[in-house]
């Protein structure tokens, strides 16, 4: 496993996932000083889509611009919802069916703030973040629209 780690000021942490997300470590090392929510979301790669099953995707990435983005994202949401930590990592490389391919957590004082800023967070993400995504399936192979 390979991984990408940023500490970033202002409560940030950015992880680019080579092999695995560990979702519930990412949580561990947040600064959670002052918060009384964390607010995770954690993006699958579904089995399924419409009528194809999906064997996997994958990620490629601008590698050197996929953490500035994210670090530039969580700062937004920490400003615009007055949460306190963000943490976020995303898998680039080959994610199978039902592996793990996001993970965001938002820590604030409050819940509404964290949920409000988690669900910008992956919206953003999807907008945003310099990622591209090839689908394969057992009907064949498409290329998403590319990411951000």
């Amino acid at each position: 496993m390979r991984l990408l780690r940023r500490y970033m000021p202002g409560q940030i942490l950015i992880e680019n996932a080579h092999d695995i997300i560990d979702a519930d470590g990412l949580k561990k090392r947040m600064n959670l000083d002052g918060c009384g929510a964390v607010v995770s979301f954690l993006g699958i790669t579904r089995s399924k889509n419409d009528d194809s099953n999906v064997i996997q995707l994958e990620f490629d990435a601008w590698l050197e611009k996929l953490p500035v983005v994210l670090n530039q994202i969580a700062e937004q949401a920490i400003e615009e919802f007055q949460v306190l930590s963000v943490a976020m990592a995303h898998r680039v490389g080959v994610a199978k069916a039902n592996e793990d391919i996001v993970a965001i957590h938002v820590g604030s004082a409050h819940r509404k703030p964290a949920f409000k800023a988690c669900e910008w967070l992956i919206d953003e993400l999807k907008k945003q973040a310099p990622l591209w995504k090839k689908e394969v399936t057992d009907k064949g192979v498409e290329w998403k629209a590319g990411l951000g």
